[in-house]
């Protein structure tokens, strides 16, 4: 059967992307999970993968253009040479995009998934916040779900990641009263000892048998700030176990009523994050940070201790602020990103640039 390539809805109050790459071409074969574009918004990006083993037929637009959640990419066909019935986009985009008002807010999920999810009875509220939900998340926790006799508590967490972040983790958490630390999982230590008190339950290969235990909640403990590859992999392989990443923020913070913070975010003590900031997905504002009024984090920033944010500074998706780091007002951080610790920064960087520690940028 062909099997239609969606633009999927990335964000419910942003239905348009940007194409920003195309990564194949009319007639092309393809295998199951291969990218076949690049998509960005102004909040994140993503990529579209092949749902099916196949070759690319009627691909509609070209790199750089606009597309709309529900739009019909292409279609990936058993032969190059198949024909689309006629008529058939209107159907597609009239079933595609469901109002926002009927997603959970923050959910992120393919057309297809979507579908998949209302098929097998998955309730969307189920569904992982924050990372794109494809088919085989929505396959994943069909097969996951709990039977009658599971209790779900909704207080029981756990925390990926035993390294020096996770133990700040671990204290936030209790700081907040209002959870119970299961245990703490790393790929890299051995089961059976303990991080602060919490018990070290194994490392990724114990999500599933956690999950039937009635744990739906984890916090990522895996600071990223040398690989964000690294943290990035954490999320995407909770998202698929069926874990949602609640925002933890530290009682000793402050955080204004009108600022609105994503998933997964961390905010830790002495912190604050002023009037109509917005954090994205999964970013860390670290001890004593200052996030001045207008301000925009992009998914999976690192803002380190004692970093000052001056009145709307936009950080881009991935870019690290070092440790007692100035931005001035109306700076933009690129993507990825690197600033020193010390520096201060006076205009733009470029996606990808790195500003040296104690250093004036640009000098």
């Amino acid at each position: 059967m062909p099997s239609p390539a969606i633009i999927p809805l990335l964000n419910p109050n942003e239905p348009e992307a940007l194409l920003a790459a195309l990564h194949v071409a009319e007639g092309q074969q393809v295998s199951k999970g291969s990218p076949l574009c690049t998509l960005e918004t102004t909040k994140s990006t993503a990529d579209l993968e092949a749902e099916a083993d196949g070759y690319v037929v009627g691909l509609r637009y070209a790199a750089g253009q606009t597309v709309r959640a529900g739009d019909l990419l292409c279609t990936i066909a058993d032969s190059p040479t198949w024909k689309a019935p006629e008529a058939d986009n209107s159907r597609v985009r009239a079933a595609a995009l469901p109002p926002a008002s009927e997603l959970p807010p923050g959910l992120r999920i393919t057309q297809p998934a979507l579908a998949l999810a209302r098929q097998l009875g998955v309730p969307l509220e189920a569904l992982p916040v924050g990372p794109l939900v494809t088919e085989e998340v929505v396959r994943s926790l069909s097969e996951k779900a709990p039977t009658s006799a599971t209790m779900f508590d909704p207080t029981a967490i756990i925390v990926y990641g035993g390294g020096g972040h996770g133990k700040s983790v671990i204290d936030l958490l209790r700081a907040l009263g209002c959870y119970h630390i299961v245990g703490v999982l790393d790929d890299g230590i051995p089961a059976g000892e303990s991080i602060l008190g919490a018990p070290l339950l194994g490392g990724g290969e114990m999500l599933s048998q956690i999950y039937q235990q009635g744990v739906r909640l984890a916090v990522n403990a895996v600071g990223g700030i040398g690989d964000l590859a690294v943290r990035i992999k954490i999320f995407n392989r909770l998202a698929q176990a069926g874990f949602a990443c609640p925002a933890a923020l530290h009682p000793a913070a402050t955080v204004e009523p009108s600022a609105r913070l994503s998933p997964g975010v961390q905010v830790f003590p002495h912190a604050y994050v002023g009037s109509d900031v917005h954090v994205g997905f999964g970013a860390i504002v670290n001890t004593g940070a200052i996030i001045s009024h207008d301000c925009t984090l992009g998914d999976y920033t690192n803002i380190s201790p004692g970093a000052i944010l001056a009145g709307g500074v936009q950080v881009e998706q991935g870019a690290l602020i070092g440790m007692g780091a100035t931005i001035n007002l109306l700076v933009r951080i690129g993507n990825g990103a690197r600033i020193g610790n010390g520096a201060t920064v006076k205009s733009d960087v470029a996606d990808g640039g790195v500003v040296r520690a104690g250093s004036v940028y640009p000098s």
